[in-house]
Parts: structure tokens; sequence; C-alpha cells
């Protein structure tokens, strides 16, 4: 089904979204990767406030190419999301409620989004130009000397992405692989 939604991402919104199902996001979306992941997990540890407001936040996993003249950014594409698993599950349990990548995720993080009722999707790769356009405005938020792996805040209108793993845990990419699996070559 397809879903137009807005953020903040809320409980009530991730109540909605189902895994397999297509949306058109409207709103901001911060932009953060490895190195921005792991700054804020070493603020954590120190018992700092993180530069974002992560409660119904979403981030989206993203390292942005220069902008060309007249563009708010590059080329956007998501990255894989797997490397920013072991910092995913501290941001959940401090409000985060969305997550755009692309990849499978650890169990810890499922079982985080599921303990948040928080949701995670997944965007196209290989269409960074394409979702480019759908980033209107892009400010840098913190972190400059990161370069593309500074975190941005992002505002975006109908950015499409799928719900991969939704707030109950299930997983499009387990779902896909069960209806494709083939049945046993071997008879009883």
């Amino acid at each position: 089904m397809d879903q137009y939604i807005n953020t903040p991402i809320t409980e009530e919104v991730t109540a909605r979204l189902k895994s397999g199902d297509y949306v058109f996001i409207t709103g901001t979306v911060y932009v953060a990767r490895d190195a921005a992941h792991k700054r804020m997990a070493e603020a954590l540890n120190r018992n700092e406030e993180l530069p974002i407001a992560v409660k119904d936040a979403t981030i989206y996993y993203m390292g942005p190419s220069p902008a060309r003249e007249g563009r708010p950014i590059g080329s956007a594409g998501p990255t894989t999301s797997g490397r920013m698993d072991k910092y995913t599950p501290a941001l959940l349990d401090l409000g985060l409620k969305a997550m755009i990548g692309k990849g499978r995720r650890s169990k810890e993080v499922i079982d985080a989004i599921v303990r948040n009722k928080a949701v995670y999707f997944a965007a196209v790769g290989g269409a960074g130009a394409l979702l480019s356009k759908c980033i209107v405005k892009s400010e840098l938020v913190c972190y400059e000397d990161l370069g593309a792996e500074a975190i941005l805040k992002t505002e975006v209108k109908n950015f499409p992405a799928i719900v991969v793993i939704d707030r109950d845990g299930n997983s499009l990419y387990d779902k896909a692989a069960d209806n494709y699996r083939l049945p046993s070559l071997i008879h009883p």
C-alpha cells in the first residue's frame, strides 16, 4: 500500500506502516553515516547532549556528493545500514523512530525497533541522482570536519522508500526470501 507520511515520525505513524508498504516521506530528515554515528556514541558515553534531537526523528544513512549549482545536494543514494548497527539501538532507545538505508539489520537493531515501536525504510541503491531531486533543502548541522559524513538537516518532499522492517519486527527481506524459496527437491 502507498502511504504519504510526514516527519516527525511518531508511534501513531509507525502503527499504520507494515513491512512492504511504499511510503513517500515529506519533512525533516537528518543525514548521518558511520563517522557521525561514532561521534554521537562517544558523546553519549561522555554524558553529553547529541547535536540533533533524536526523539521522533528520521536519519538517512547517506553520504551526499557535492551539490551542483542551483541544487541543495548532490547525488543522494543510501549507504549500507549494517555499518551503523552497533550505534543504532542506543539512538532508538533515545526516541529515534525511523531510519532510511539499504540492506539487512542485526538482531539487536530489530529488537530495538520492536522495543521502541520504530521503523526501518529502504531507499533504492543506485538511484542517488533521482533521490536527490526529492531533497529540497540541505544545511550542515555539525561535524563539518567529516566532509561527506557530517550531519546534515534536509527537507524532503515525497521521498520514496519501502518499509523493510515494521514496528512489529516483520522484515520484507525475510518475507521475500520465504516467497521465493524453492520446495525441497528430495521427496521423503
